[in-house]
């Protein structure tokens, strides 16, 4: 294949910085099923605030003055991307309510790939799976919609996202790409393709399951390893001993390594882990180390909230009918990205005590966190007082925040991330 017409499906945190880079190129669609987002990207904005502002007017002032022979167009008509000969799939890969894979969007996606499918197309898979999805969920998908053989009228790949939303230093084509393909031919086009925008370069994979595989493990390592010094920090907090004090000293030993207590969520680690404990289930193994490790991660909001309670207890200050102040809602600093946050399970928790909870976040969509969560965030703080004050995300604009502006005479401030001054805080995690 000598010219690429590439479509990215999604042009979300994911898509767009990888639609954009393709677009210096190749003529790259960016596809997404919300016209209010096409439009948006279409007029070089991005409330996402992932991409590169001025490189988005380059390419799509390029697609305009170059017949499309490179450049960026954003649309959500399926027609319009039909002459695209290979297509990227950057959908979101969610759990439902019992942590199950919900493969819904992914499967919505490939459906109408399918139905646009040509002879010669590939089809490469960047959305985060368990091993074997591709080639056993999505594939046949392909074939039954388009009436094509697969690895004889088209092909397909599988290269996972390692985008790390909010971190402007280890950016899309700073981190090695690993790449595979339906066949040995397909898997060098493939690598090829990538390594024209990855500066890091491209790491091969033997084939699909394994290059799926090694998205799983990533962040179910990251979460495992969270999660044991969660466990040390609910340990620690029994002791009477800071956790970070103890993290400072034990980091002085040169191959220790140094993660963070913290609330995990986001939309890869503290999802990941459950699409490859499902594959392992359903091989007849249970996955006790990884399944372990994400109950500890996902109890450390009730723990929050119940040294919170503790706290104004041992202050005397009334639990019921108190007001409570969460600091980020975000689930990482200095990013508007709130998907599958667990500062929302702090608020409930502390709602469920009868406290009076309000939350602020500069970075947040106030609109998205009302649509996805049903919980109101202001816009701005005022000069109202409060008994407690949860500092959740370590936003810049909250190092500087004076908090005795808002603090009543006697009042809890816990301190969450371990970002502030440790003599303005009642305790830290």
């Amino acid at each position: 294949m000598n010219l690429h017409k590439i479509a990215v499906i999604g042009q979300g945190y994911v898509g767009l910085p990888l639609a954009l880079e393709f677009a210096r190129h190749f003529p790259v669609y960016g596809f997404d099923i919300n016209i209010n987002r096409v439009q948006e990207l279409n007029t070089g904005k991005d409330h996402t605030q992932e991409a590169d502002l001025m490189l988005l007017s380059k390419v799509i002032n390029e697609a305009q003055v170059s017949g499309f022979s490179k450049g960026y167009i954003a649309s959500a008509s399926l027609d319009t991307i039909k002459d695209a000969n290979v297509y990227i799939v950057t959908v979101p890969t969610p759990i439902d309510k019992f942590n199950a894979p919900d493969l819904g969007p992914l499967l919505g996606a490939t459906k109408m790939l399918a139905e646009i499918l040509k002879k010669g197309d590939i089809v490469i898979y960047e959305s985060t799976v368990y091993p074997g999805c591709t080639e056993e969920d999505c594939v046949p998908v392909l074939e039954k919609i388009s009436g094509l053989k697969y690895n004889e009228d088209f092909f397909v790949g599988y290269s996972p996202e390692r985008i790390v939303p909010g971190d402007k230093v280890n950016t899309l084509t700073t981190i090695k790409k690993v790449t595979s393909g339906s066949t040995p031919e397909i898997a060098e086009i493939i690598d090829v393709l990538y390594k024209k925008i990855i500066k890091a370069g491209t790491h091969k994979a033997s084939n699909i399951k394994v290059a799926e595989a090694s998205k799983a493990i990533e962040n179910a390592q990251r979460d495992v390893n969270i999660s044991f010094v969660n466990e040390l920090a609910l340990i620690f907090d029994r002791i009477g001993i800071d956790t970070n004090d103890v993290l400072e000293a034990a980091s002085t030993k040169f191959n220790f390594l140094k993660y963070k207590p913290g609330l995990v969520g986001g939309h890869c680690i503290s999802v990941d882990p459950y699409y490859l404990a499902h594959k392992a289930t359903q091989l007849g193994y249970h996955p006790n180390v990884i399944l372990s490790g994400r109950r500890v991660n996902d109890s450390v909001a009730e723990f929050i909230a119940s040294k919170v309670i503790k706290l104004m207890i041992s202050k005397n200050i009334s639990v019921n009918n108190a007001n409570a102040l969460i600091l980020g809602i975000t689930f990482k600093e200095n990013c508007p990205d709130v998907r599958n946050t667990k500062v929302v399970d702090v608020y409930s928790e502390l709602k469920d005590y009868g406290v009076n909870v309000d939350i602020y976040d500069p970075w947040a969509n106030v609109d998205e966190v009302k649509e996805e969560y049903n919980v109101t965030v202001l816009s701005e703080l005022s000069e109202k007082k409060y008994d407690s004050i949860i500092v959740a995300v370590a936003h810049d604009k909250f190092l500087d925040l004076d908090l005795k502006k808002i603090q009543n005479e006697v009042s809890v401030v816990f301190d969450i991330k371990a970002c502030l001054d440790r003599n303005l805080v009642d305790a830290r995690l």
